[in-house]
């Protein structure tokens, strides 16, 4: 069955360091996150990549990653393609509000794939190194038939998605039936390590609790949209209506936020994929440094190659 990795580089914290901080080189060839990502995708069996980018840095992009990884996949009978998330895209009937700057989240990124999108597909963070072991359980869950109501999430554990140079914001899960199901997710930002564990706002958070890292698998009957393309897309006039009508300027329509609601409407369900990979990410720019000794012990350890698409 074929399977797509949409990857989410539209993002509002794109400026970093001045330049676009996706495209910081990470690697001992300056690979970027993107770069792992995409080889771990790959060597679990997903053969389609979709970038979803802004307009305005479609040239960067493509200079930085695009053509070099199109190269790459063509070679492995990898399909490439691109989507673009604007803020002008949005349900008809209804206007951009005077003033409004700010991205509409990481719901209208994925909903701007809608067209290249006919298979069963997982959404990961341009910026955020998962690690292999969530790749390959995403991938052996998407190849199987479920419900158009069944979503997986690959379940990190919070303590070990924490940034040591500030806050972060993560989708905190409440699970059950043996730590397999998530009834509910709430978007939480500044969490914050303590030496205790972790906190958000002074509120204590257990460090071992599952958290959503925007890695979500929708499954799709092969050659058909994927039935979630369709709730996103309703949904997003909801969102119209309702946040964007009390919040114009802030308002976004994220996927964590969306899917705790669907699950408390009892609407989805979602199936947790553990894995205890731990994180990492350019958050901050102090994060590039510890980044980049991450990469090198992982080559040290032989995780991955020098040469990083030479084993594939």
């Amino acid at each position: 069955m074929n399977t797509t990795l949409l990857i989410m580089a539209a993002g509002l914290g794109s400026r970093f360091g001045g330049g676009i901080k996706q495209l910081e080189p990470v690697g001992l060839n300056d690979e970027i996150i993107m770069d792992y990502s995409i080889h771990d995708a790959i060597e679990a069996g997903f053969n389609k990549i979709v970038f979803v980018i802004r307009k305005d840095i479609e040239a960067d992009f493509r200079e930085r990653i695009g053509n070099r990884v199109e190269v790459v996949c063509k070679n492995l009978g990898v399909e490439i393609a691109y989507a673009f998330q604007d803020l002008a895209s949005i349900p008809e009937g209804y206007s951009v509000p005077e003033g409004r700057t700010k991205p509409w989240g990481t719901g209208q990124a994925v909903l701007a794939a809608k067209d290249v999108i006919h298979e069963p597909f997982m959404v990961i963070n341009a910026d955020d190194y998962y690690g292999k072991e969530a790749f390959r359980q995403l991938h052996d869950w998407l190849v199987l038939d479920h419900a158009d109501s069944a979503v997986a999430m690959a379940g990190f554990i919070l303590k070990n998605t924490l940034s040591e140079n500030g806050g972060v914001t993560r989708g905190v899960c409440t699970v059950e039936g043996g730590h397999t199901h998530i009834i509910d997710v709430v978007e939480t930002r500044n969490i914050i390590k303590t030496e205790t564990g972790a906190e958000a706002d002074g509120r204590k958070l257990d460090p071992e609790s599952y958290v959503s890292m925007n890695m979500w698998g929708f499954p799709a009957k092969e050659g058909c949209a994927p039935a979630f393309m369709a709730v996103l897309e309703e949904e997003f006039k909801t969102f119209f209506e309702n946040a964007v009508a009390s919040d114009p300027l802030k308002a976004e329509y994220l996927l964590p936020t969306l899917i705790g609601g669907l699950l408390r409407e009892g609407k989805f369900t979602v199936k947790v994929l553990e894995t205890n990979d731990r994180w990492f990410g350019v958050t901050y720019k102090e994060d590039k440094a510890t980044v980049v000794e991450s990469f090198k012990k992982l080559i040290a350890d032989g995780v991955y190659r020098e040469e990083l698409y030479s084993d594939l």
